[in-house]
C-alpha cells in the first residue's frame, strides 16, 4: 500500500467527496503508517468480539467497550504515529464505513499490515 497509496485530495479538501468511492482513496492516504494500519486492524478486531458478547451476554457495557476498543486504538494510530487527525473529525460516516473496507483490505491482502 504504501508505494501504490493513489493520489488524493489534500486533508483539507476531506468534506468536498461526493461519495465513498471518491472518499476511500484519500482514507488510505490517511493511514499509511503501518503501525496505525495494525492498530486500526486490532481495534476493530476487538470491537467485533465485543459486538459478539453484547449478543450473547446482553450486557450493553460491551457496546461501550467496542466503541472504546475501535476508536481508542484508531485514534493512538492517528495521533502517536500517523501524526494526523483521524478522518472520523472530518467524515464520521465515510470514516467508518473506511475503517471497515480497510479491515475487509487488509484481511483479503490488498493492504498490508
Amino acid at each position: 500500500m504504501d508505494s501504490t497509496t493513489p493520489t488524493a485530495p489534500l486533508a483539507a479538501d476531506a468534506k468536498a467527496f461526493k461519495s465513498f468511492a471518491e472518499f476511500y482513496p484519500f482514507y488510505l492516504t490517511e493511514h499509511s503508517n503501518r503501525t496505525c494500519r495494525r492498530l486500526h486492524f486490532a481495534g476493530s478486531s476487538l470491537s467485533l468480539l465485543c459486538l459478539a458478547a453484547l449478543v450473547v451476554t446482553r450486557n450493553p457495557w460491551w457496546l461501550l467497550a467496542g466503541l472504546l476498543c475501535g476508536y481508542g486504538f484508531a485514534w493512538v494510530g492517528h495521533f502517536v504515529f500517523e501524526k494526523n487527525k483521524p478522518a472520523s473529525f472530518k467524515r464520521p460516516l465515510y470514516s467508518f464505513m473506511g475503517d471497515w473496507a480497510m479491515y475487509k483490505d487488509i484481511w483479503s491482502g490488498k493492504v498490508k499490515i
